[in-house]
């Protein structure tokens, strides 16, 4: 996809969470949280800060194992998915980043039916 196409359908994706939720556009942490929230697979329900931060990194490896940087480990005995780094990430460009993220998030909504 080409920038302005990714944008454009991330904000769409942002519009429909929106409106689903009656809440405000997510940002990005707010989607990876969701998707975090999502591949613990426990329902939501309250978590800690350092819980939340566990799942935005949940949510990280999941959408760059689709790019095979990250193979899936197994759950611990709380079933907390653990993931394990198979490739160095490249170092990209802040914008290049971005547009990586957003182009993740949107294929991981995509291949889930929303």
């Amino acid at each position: 996809m080409k920038p302005a196409e990714i944008n454009q359908r991330f904000a769409q994706l942002q519009d429909r969470i929106a409106a689903d939720f009656d809440n405000e556009k997510p940002d990005i942490k707010v989607l990876l949280f969701l998707i975090g929230v999502q591949e613990l697979g426990q329902g939501p329900r309250k978590f800690s800060k350092r819980q939340k931060e566990e799942l935005m990194h949940i949510a990280n490896c999941k959408l760059f194992s689709q790019m095979g940087f990250y193979e899936l480990e197994g759950q611990d005995q709380d079933g907390w998915p653990h993931w394990k780094l198979v490739k160095t990430i490249p170092n990209y460009a802040i914008l290049e980043q971005e547009l990586l993220i957003k182009s993740l998030i949107i294929t991981y909504f995509d291949e889930n039916g929303y």
